[in-house]
């Protein structure tokens, strides 16, 4: 099991890599002056020999792979540049702006636990009756409805029409039930129609077979032999929802106004800070490919206690 985590945890060095190259070149292939946008962010006059000052200063002057090379031993050390609009580390900006996103990544996820595993258990043991049929078509709905428009009509309706939750919160309580219910959302139908194929899958499996034919009821066999198994593939599944929210809450926190990396990555974009664009897709993707190392590290745990159980 050792070798197994190292072995894994080797393969995160050529990926992190490639997303280093890949987001260094991407900004590099823009058609703006990162030298321009500096200067006009502080409001200086980009006159032809102050533009030349700050390209040799800011190193653009350089051949691409020894800019690459000279921008990847900065990132190394933690230094990600100044943030040409907050005039600040990237590492600082991101910092702020993370602990939001990480909040609203953990209400979402667990609102989605607290609905889909509930309904995904009833549609597994009411199957093809009245209740499997109603939670079949509320996660198909779930999986349908764009984000964006589900944000929209909660907006409408808790906000505008019935002035329940506020949009405008800073960050606060009140403010994260609708963007963590959207979120929720879009996830609730994905795993409860998961959760229900795999409990169905394990109740023609001989163990099950075997534990009621000893005797044990039918709640215990389901919550301590075919729940443990079934989880399996969702604890994978769990981790990926997890990296995936974490860099793509973008649009949600843009409607909502939420004050995480989304929102900040979406207005740096707009502003073509690429120093903040960097740092974000390298921590974004430091973080993605963490989570799924320690979702794999529990499923191959999980796993094998199930096989000595």
């Amino acid at each position: 099991m050792r070798s197994q985590i190292i072995r894994r945890v080797l393969h995160l060095i050529p990926v992190m890599l490639g997303v280093s190259l890949i987001t260094f070149f991407l900004s590099y292939l823009s058609p703006s002056d990162p030298a321009q946008i500096l200067l006009n962010e502080m409001g200086v006059a980009p006159t032809q020999e102050v533009l030349e000052h700050a390209r040799e200063e800011m190193g653009l002057n350089e051949p691409v792979p020894a800019q690459y090379i000279h921008w990847l031993e900065r990132v190394l050390h933690g230094d990600f540049g100044t943030s040409y609009k907050y005039r600040e580390p990237v590492l600082n900006v991101i910092a702020i702006k993370l602990p939001a996103t990480l909040k609203l990544t953990g209400a979402a996820m667990l609102l989605m636990v607290l609905i889909a595993f509930p309904l995904g258990i009833l549609s597994a043991v009411y199957k093809n009756k009245a209740a499997d049929y109603v939670i079949r078509l509320f996660s198909m709905l779930s999986i349908s409805m764009p984000t964006f428009w589900l944000a929209l009509l909660l907006i409408y309706f808790f906000t505008i029409r019935l002035k329940l939750f506020p949009l405008l919160s800073g960050g606060a309580f009140p403010g994260i039930v609708m963007p963590a219910v959207t979120l929720a959302f879009s996830m609730v139908g994905k795993y409860a129609r998961q959760l229900r194929a795999a409990i169905l899958d394990e109740m023609h499996k001989d163990y099950v077979q075997g534990a009621l034919a000893r005797g044990v009821g039918r709640g215990k066999t389901l919550i301590f032999h075919i729940l443990p198994n079934a989880s399996i593939p969702i604890i994978t599944m769990l981790g990926l929802s997890v990296g995936g929210l974490l860099g793509g809450t973008a649009i949600v926190e843009s409607i909502f106004v939420w004050p995480g990396v989304g929102d900040m990555a979406l207005d740096a974009i707009t502003n073509r800070d690429y120093p903040l664009i960097q740092g974000y897709v390298i921590w974004m993707a430091l973080i993605y490919v963490a989570v799924n190392l320690i979702v794999d590290i529990i499923y191959t745990v999980f796993s094998h206690d199930i096989e000595l159980q």
